[in-house]
């Protein structure tokens, strides 16, 4: 199994960057199916940004495609979010989230392994 662990929140006014971090222990890290969730107050829980095991093929949210860029390092048990053009609508807590099988899926009750949460708030 594997323990992914956030890092990389934080306070950002509307148009700037943050660069989310996952780093997930475990030697089967390149195994897994990897995404990014988000959840604002009140709000249910949403995909964001996923990555097959092998990279080969990411998966983004329309609410953030062309501003949000997935990466993994299967040697380095990481995976990355890059955020830029940043929206106050973007503000809520982000976790990382594995899942195994042979399909990516962006449901998030799909996923059998999360991370704590890292805040992400955008000023406007």
């Amino acid at each position: 199994q594997v323990q992914p662990v956030e890092s990389g929140g934080g306070l950002v006014q509307a148009g700037g960057s943050l660069r989310l971090s996952c780093a997930a222990s475990g030697r089967t890290f390149s195994s897994y199916h990897m995404a990014w969730f988000r959840q604002a107050p009140g709000k249910e829980r949403e995909f964001v940004a996923g990555s097959r095991w092998n990279g080969e093929r990411t998966y983004y949210a329309d609410s953030v495609k062309g501003r949000f860029t997935i990466s993994r390092d299967n040697a380095k048990n990481t995976v990355l979010l890059q955020m830029n053009s940043l929206k106050p609508e973007d503000t809520a807590v982000y976790y990382c989230a594995a899942k195994t099988g042979t399909f990516f899926n962006s449901d998030y009750r799909r996923y059998d392994y999360w991370g704590q949460g890292t805040q992400v708030t955008v000023s406007s």
